[in-house]
């Protein structure tokens, strides 16, 4: 297996695993504290392999620019599941992402993209807007979620090149767990104060769950950016949108539509595309 099927591989792992956390975070009662032990026990879990993996020099810049734009997209990420279903938040969300991080990537850091990883692209950023289409969303849910979309491009650019800098994928994972995770579970657990406390009491087991699942879905994708170009990727990532319909219908008991399963296939078009193409 090349490299460039391992990364697609682990893209499309990464997005199973993204739409678990996110099914647990909307199903948390408090959304900023599921966030914040989510965080913090993924930072908790990485913690002992930073003794043991060198630091990601060359990539602080970019761990740092990744910070900034991590904190906004979590905050808009939050009010987005707050005011709207995540049926029709996370698609939104995402369906801007993966044309906003090609054209980042391409135009930015002269990363190479064919007219069938565009068509992929396409289709894939198509069919996931589609899925989020159907269903009422007023102007505030809609500004958080395409202010997440937004964010979700920038991170991913800044991040694909950060663990590219960085002196092994590994360096960078750890690392970006640690500073991200740690301190924005701290600033969110500060940030909600009592009630952060009492949703710990009852939701830590979810939590921890969802850490674990976040070192999975992140450090997947990480790695893969650094096997496989950016674009490409970052689309595929998106096939995510397929297991959150899935989990939204049948452990959040939301409804799906007609509109939302022909997007959901041309997730599977566009993802077919990419997977048979070479990058």
């Amino acid at each position: 297996m090349n490299s460039t099927h391992l990364a697609s591989l682990m893209i499309v792992g990464s997005g199973a695993a993204h739409a678990v956390v996110n099914t647990v975070l909307k199903s948390g009662k408090d959304k900023m504290s599921s966030r914040a032990l989510i965080d913090g026990f993924s930072a908790l879990l990485l913690l002992p392999a930073a003794f043991f993996l060198p630091l990601p020099h060359d990539a602080w810049s970019w761990l740092v620019a990744s910070g900034v734009v991590h904190l906004a997209y979590l905050v808009c990420l939050i009010k987005a599941f707050e005011t709207a279903d995540m049926s029709v938040a996370y698609p939104i969300a995402r369906g801007a992402a993966p044309a906003l991080a090609a054209a980042g990537a391409v135009v930015f850091f002269s990363e190479p993209i064919t007219p069938w990883v565009a068509m992929g692209i396409a289709l894939i950023s198509s069919g996931v807007v589609a899925v989020g289409f159907g269903r009422h969303i007023d102007k505030r849910s809609l500004f958080w979620a395409v202010g997440t979309g937004v964010c979700i491009a920038c991170y991913t650019v800044i991040d694909a090149q950060g663990v590219r800098a960085a002196p092994s994928a590994q360096s960078y994972i750890v690392w970006i767990f640690l500073t991200l995770g740690g301190a924005l579970g701290v600033m969110f657990a500060i940030w909600r104060g009592p009630r952060f406390i009492a949703a710990a009491r009852t939701e830590w087991r979810a939590g921890l769950f969802a850490g674990a699942m976040s070192v999975v879905t992140y450090g997947l994708a990480l790695w893969a950016f650094r096997l496989g170009d950016t674009p490409r990727l970052a689309a595929l990532r998106e096939t995510s949108i397929v297991f959150a319909t899935a989990l939204a219908i049948f452990v959040l008991k939301e409804r799906v539509t007609a509109l939302r399963l022909g997007g959901i296939a041309l997730i599977a078009g566009g993802a077919i595309l990419l997977l048979a193409m070479p990058a």
